[in-house]
């Protein structure tokens, strides 16, 4: 089962951006990948996904303003997050359809 681990988390005051890393530790060439997040006190919240076709789809709170890719020479998905809100704080995810990562923490605070 490949393993997942994001990184590029951190504290962004608003407006700014992040990347996020998801990291494989097997092929995901095949698969669907997807982003969620998890708000204090919020239930999970899916953000995006990006096909093995790369297609590409967003929540709509999300969209216009974060980007998702993958490259699977590198085995690795990203999340380009820009004009981001307090709103936007997080935990946030990677997955595949077999497996979670741990989770990389997003704040954004003034």
């Amino acid at each position: 089962q490949v393993q997942l681990v994001e990184s590029g988390g951190g504290l962004v005051q608003p407006g700014g951006s992040l990347r996020l890393s998801c990291a494989a530790s097997g092929r995901i060439n095949i698969y669907n990948m997807a982003w969620y997040r998890r708000a204090p006190g919020k239930q999970r919240e899916w953000v995006a996904i990006i096909t093995a076709t790369d297609r590409t789809m967003y929540a709509d709170s999300v969209k216009g303003r974060f980007t998702i890719s993958r490259d699977n020479a590198k085995n690795e998905m990203y999340l380009q997050m820009n004009s981001l809100t307090p709103e936007d704080t997080a935990v946030y995810s990677c997955s595949s359809p077999t497996t979670w990562g741990q989770g990389t923490q997003v704040t954004v605070s003034s």
